[in-house]
């Protein structure tokens, strides 16, 4: 499905492209932050507050990741919602299927990937990332509101699309060699040699490329690198074969999901669980170095 509201052509767009549409009709800016925890024990708070106080893109909703965008009943962090959660929180900030949509977040793209990726999987194309997020929008003197904005409630229908999501059996068939497709794993490359990280089994899957989500983005910018780079950090991984994005919680494997269909591939799916599944299963074996 496709939106009627001002045309996408591409699943990024410029700082500048949305400055120019701001108030267009059929139009929506989401705002999916989610902010690290501070303190010895980590985790994840909703950007809410900051959304509130320190200032959204003009217009903009807040999309909560944590809970109405996720199944919180799974055991895992961030799983992805059911179809009929998925309508409630889209219909909820006023989307419906005629909506051209724009997502960001204060980070560096990974939660608003991730939220693009979820209404890709509910058959929804009419949505974009911006470019640079927040941090770009700011840093260029944009405008910027305070406060909570009130969306108008709508009906929002998906299509499910299973083909954007593997699943703990499948990608164990890859590592076995029973499926013929790539894996790429978008966490820190301390994390995935295994030299740090939370959980009690440390590593990546056998036969991952790493590709962290945070070496897609131009430090100073904010904005994702140009095609010829981001081409050569995946290329080991472009063999016209199907993809599999993973991380520790399926967030930073969207922005790998969203860079790898910005150069062009279409066989591309999320491992959901990702490492926090994979890793509890004493029976999915990891793999410790670079």
């Amino acid at each position: 499905m496709t939106a009627v509201g001002p045309e996408l052509a591409s699943p990024l767009v410029s700082t500048q492209w949305l400055a120019d549409h701001l108030g267009a009709e059929n139009f929506t800016v989401l705002d999916a932050t989610v902010l690290v925890a501070s303190g010895p024990h980590g985790g994840y708070v909703s950007g809410h507050e900051q959304y509130i106080l320190t200032g959204h893109i003009p217009g903009a909703q807040f999309a909560d990741l944590l809970e109405d965008f996720s199944d919180t009943s799974s055991g895992l962090r961030f799983t992805k919602p059911g179809q009929s959660q998925f309508e409630s929180a889209a219909g909820a900030l006023g989307v419906n299927n005629e909506t051209t949509i724009v997502v960001y977040d204060s980070a560096i793209g990974q939660w608003a990937s991730r939220l693009w990726w979820l209404f890709r999987s509910w058959g929804y194309d009419g949505v974009a990332v911006l470019d640079g997020g927040l941090a770009k929008w700011n840093a260029e003197g944009r405008e910027t509101d305070i406060g909570h904005s009130e969306p108008t409630a709508a009906i929002f229908h998906g299509v499910e699309r299973p083909e954007l999501w593997a699943d703990k059996a499948y990608v164990k068939r890859i590592v076995r060699g029973e499926e013929n497709a790539s894996l790429v794993c978008a966490v820190p490359p301390t994390e995935f040699s295994g030299e740090t990280g939370s959980r009690a089994r440390a590593g990546h899957i056998p036969g991952s490329l790493s590709v962290p989500a945070g070496r897609l983005v131009d430090r100073d910018s904010n904005a994702y690198l140009g095609h010829n780079d981001l081409r050569e950090r995946f290329s080991p991984a472009l063999d016209g074969n199907r993809i599999v994005a993973y991380c520790a919680a399926g967030i930073a494997a969207a922005s790998d999901a969203l860079v790898l269909t910005l150069l062009g591939e279409r066989n591309v799916a999320i491992y959901d669980g990702s490492l926090n599944e994979w890793a509890a299963d004493p029976e999915s074996a990891l793999v410790v170095g670079a």
